[in-house]
Protein backbone atom coordinates (compact mmCIF):
# COMPACT_ATOMS: atom_id res chain seq x y z
CA UNK A 1 0.00 0.00 0.00
CA UNK A 2 1.36 3.80 0.10
CA UNK A 3 -0.37 4.04 2.52
CA UNK A 4 -1.15 2.06 5.61
CA UNK A 5 -3.50 4.33 7.53
CA UNK A 6 -5.89 4.93 4.56
CA UNK A 7 -5.71 1.16 3.72
CA UNK A 8 -6.87 0.31 7.24
CA UNK A 9 -9.40 3.22 7.21
CA UNK A 10 -11.12 1.73 4.06
CA UNK A 11 -11.01 -1.68 5.79
CA UNK A 12 -12.81 -0.30 8.30
CA UNK A 13 -15.43 1.77 6.06
CA UNK A 14 -15.84 -1.35 3.95
CA UNK A 15 -16.81 -4.24 6.60
CA UNK A 16 -13.58 -5.06 7.81
CA UNK A 17 -11.80 -4.85 11.47
CA UNK A 18 -8.68 -3.10 12.06
CA UNK A 19 -6.87 -5.89 14.71
CA UNK A 20 -3.47 -3.73 14.85
CA UNK A 21 -3.65 -0.02 13.60
CA UNK A 22 -1.52 1.37 11.08
CA UNK A 23 2.42 2.03 12.51
CA UNK A 24 5.59 3.40 11.74
CA UNK A 25 8.02 0.23 11.68
CA UNK A 26 11.15 2.46 12.19
CA UNK A 27 12.67 3.11 9.14
CA UNK A 28 11.48 -0.16 7.19
CA UNK A 29 8.18 1.08 6.36
CA UNK A 30 4.74 1.18 7.79
CA UNK A 31 2.01 -1.77 9.01
CA UNK A 32 -1.58 -2.73 9.59
CA UNK A 33 -3.11 -5.99 10.26
CA UNK A 34 -6.86 -6.44 9.79
CA UNK A 35 -9.63 -9.14 9.28
CA UNK A 36 -10.98 -8.43 5.62
CA UNK A 37 -15.49 -8.42 5.34
CA UNK A 38 -15.39 -12.55 5.38
CA UNK A 39 -13.17 -12.51 8.44
CA UNK A 40 -10.12 -13.30 6.78
CA UNK A 41 -6.96 -12.25 8.68
CA UNK A 42 -4.81 -9.72 5.91
CA UNK A 43 -2.18 -7.71 6.60
CA UNK A 44 -1.30 -4.06 4.81
CA UNK A 45 2.50 -3.07 4.20
CA UNK A 46 3.95 0.77 3.01
CA UNK A 47 7.58 -0.21 2.21
CA UNK A 48 10.06 1.90 3.29
CA UNK A 49 13.82 0.51 3.67
CA UNK A 50 12.37 -3.01 3.47
CA UNK A 51 10.72 -3.38 0.17
CA UNK A 52 9.25 -6.82 0.87
CA UNK A 53 10.39 -9.91 -1.39
CA UNK A 54 11.99 -9.91 -4.56
CA UNK A 55 11.38 -13.20 -5.60
CA UNK A 56 8.17 -14.66 -7.47
CA UNK A 57 7.54 -17.86 -8.97
CA UNK A 58 10.79 -19.36 -8.41
CA UNK A 59 11.84 -22.58 -6.19
CA UNK A 60 11.94 -21.08 -2.51
CA UNK A 61 9.87 -18.19 -2.83
CA UNK A 62 5.80 -17.81 -3.01
CA UNK A 63 4.28 -18.31 -6.33
CA UNK A 64 1.11 -17.86 -5.27
CA UNK A 65 -1.94 -16.30 -2.54
CA UNK A 66 -5.38 -17.43 -2.04
CA UNK A 67 -8.34 -16.58 -0.19
CA UNK A 68 -10.63 -19.10 1.07
CA UNK A 69 -13.68 -18.10 1.94
CA UNK A 70 -17.26 -18.77 2.97
CA UNK A 71 -18.51 -15.83 1.84
CA UNK A 72 -17.16 -14.87 -1.80
CA UNK A 73 -19.15 -12.13 -3.24
CA UNK A 74 -18.92 -9.57 0.30
CA UNK A 75 -14.91 -10.62 -0.17
CA UNK A 76 -14.46 -9.94 -3.86
CA UNK A 77 -16.12 -7.03 -3.59
CA UNK A 78 -13.97 -6.03 -0.39
CA UNK A 79 -10.80 -6.63 -1.81
CA UNK A 80 -12.05 -4.19 -5.26
CA UNK A 81 -13.54 -1.27 -3.19
CA UNK A 82 -10.28 -1.54 -0.09
CA UNK A 83 -7.55 -2.55 -2.74
CA UNK A 84 -8.89 -1.21 -5.98
CA UNK A 85 -7.95 -4.80 -7.29
CA UNK A 86 -9.11 -5.47 -11.40
CA UNK A 87 -10.28 -8.75 -10.54
CA UNK A 88 -11.07 -11.30 -13.39
CA UNK A 89 -13.56 -14.48 -12.96
CA UNK A 90 -12.15 -17.68 -13.76
CA UNK A 91 -15.16 -19.56 -13.02
CA UNK A 92 -18.85 -18.85 -11.91
CA UNK A 93 -20.61 -22.62 -11.26
CA UNK A 94 -22.03 -23.76 -7.69
CA UNK A 95 -19.15 -26.30 -7.79
CA UNK A 96 -16.40 -23.99 -8.20
CA UNK A 97 -16.16 -20.08 -7.88
CA UNK A 98 -13.00 -18.49 -8.25
CA UNK A 99 -11.56 -14.93 -9.08
CA UNK A 100 -8.28 -14.14 -9.93
CA UNK A 101 -6.27 -10.73 -9.11
CA UNK A 102 -5.16 -9.68 -12.74
CA UNK A 103 -5.47 -12.04 -15.87
CA UNK A 104 -4.13 -15.19 -17.51
CA UNK A 105 -0.06 -15.20 -16.62
CA UNK A 106 -0.44 -11.65 -14.88
CA UNK A 107 -3.15 -12.74 -11.96
CA UNK A 108 -1.36 -12.74 -8.44
CA UNK A 109 -3.79 -13.66 -6.29
CA UNK A 110 -7.18 -15.58 -6.51
CA UNK A 111 -10.70 -15.91 -4.29
CA UNK A 112 -11.93 -18.94 -3.77
CA UNK A 113 -15.19 -19.97 -2.73
CA UNK A 114 -14.82 -22.84 -0.14
CA UNK A 115 -17.86 -24.64 0.70
CA UNK A 116 -15.36 -27.03 2.16
CA UNK A 117 -13.94 -25.12 5.03
CA UNK A 118 -14.10 -27.79 8.07
CA UNK A 119 -16.59 -26.29 11.35
CA UNK A 120 -14.60 -23.93 12.87
CA UNK A 121 -12.13 -22.79 10.32
CA UNK A 122 -12.05 -18.99 9.52
CA UNK A 123 -11.80 -17.28 6.13
CA UNK A 124 -8.04 -17.44 5.92
CA UNK A 125 -5.22 -16.63 2.89
CA UNK A 126 -3.27 -19.61 2.04
CA UNK A 127 0.67 -19.06 0.30
CA UNK A 128 1.92 -21.54 -2.29
CA UNK A 129 5.94 -21.46 -2.22
CA UNK A 130 7.62 -23.28 -5.33
CA UNK A 131 9.05 -25.92 -5.00
CA UNK A 132 11.29 -27.79 -7.69
CA UNK A 133 10.38 -31.14 -6.13
CA UNK A 134 7.16 -31.31 -4.26
CA UNK A 135 7.85 -34.73 -3.25
CA UNK A 136 10.95 -34.25 -1.96
CA UNK A 137 9.76 -31.16 -0.34
CA UNK A 138 7.48 -32.92 1.70
CA UNK A 139 10.03 -35.82 2.50
CA UNK A 140 11.96 -32.94 4.08
CA UNK A 141 9.12 -31.04 5.85
CA UNK A 142 8.72 -34.73 7.67
CA UNK A 143 12.22 -35.05 8.69
CA UNK A 144 12.19 -31.04 10.21
CA UNK A 145 8.48 -32.18 12.35
CA UNK A 146 6.27 -31.00 10.32
CA UNK A 147 3.36 -32.77 8.62
CA UNK A 148 1.97 -33.92 5.36
CA UNK A 149 -1.87 -32.59 5.58
CA UNK A 150 -2.42 -33.19 1.72
CA UNK A 151 0.03 -35.59 -0.41
CA UNK A 152 1.33 -33.80 -3.27
CA UNK A 153 -1.13 -34.75 -6.72
CA UNK A 154 -0.71 -33.66 -9.84
CA UNK A 155 -2.68 -30.83 -11.51
CA UNK A 156 -3.02 -28.48 -14.42
CA UNK A 157 -1.23 -26.31 -11.98
CA UNK A 158 1.82 -28.49 -11.25
CA UNK A 159 2.42 -30.78 -8.66
CA UNK A 160 0.28 -29.11 -5.52
CA UNK A 161 0.61 -30.43 -1.71
CA UNK A 162 -0.37 -28.78 1.36
CA UNK A 163 1.99 -29.64 4.69
CA UNK A 164 2.15 -27.47 8.09
CA UNK A 165 4.86 -26.64 10.07
CA UNK A 166 6.11 -27.75 13.57
CA UNK A 167 4.00 -24.97 15.07
CA UNK A 168 0.43 -25.93 12.85
CA UNK A 169 0.73 -22.59 10.74
CA UNK A 170 -0.32 -24.03 6.78
CA UNK A 171 0.91 -23.62 3.42
CA UNK A 172 1.17 -25.26 0.27
CA UNK A 173 3.68 -26.66 -1.75
CA UNK A 174 3.61 -26.33 -5.69
CA UNK A 175 6.46 -27.64 -8.51
CA UNK A 176 7.59 -24.86 -10.15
Amino acid sequence: TTDAKATADAVAAHGGQVIVPAMEVGDLGSMAVFADAGGAAIGAWRPGQHRGFGLIAEAGAPTWFELHTRDYDTSVRFYKDVFGWNTSVMSDTPEFRYSTLGEGDDALAGIMHDTELPEGVPAHWAIYFGVEDTDKTLERVVDLGGTVLMPAEDTPYGRLAVAADPTGATFRLVSV
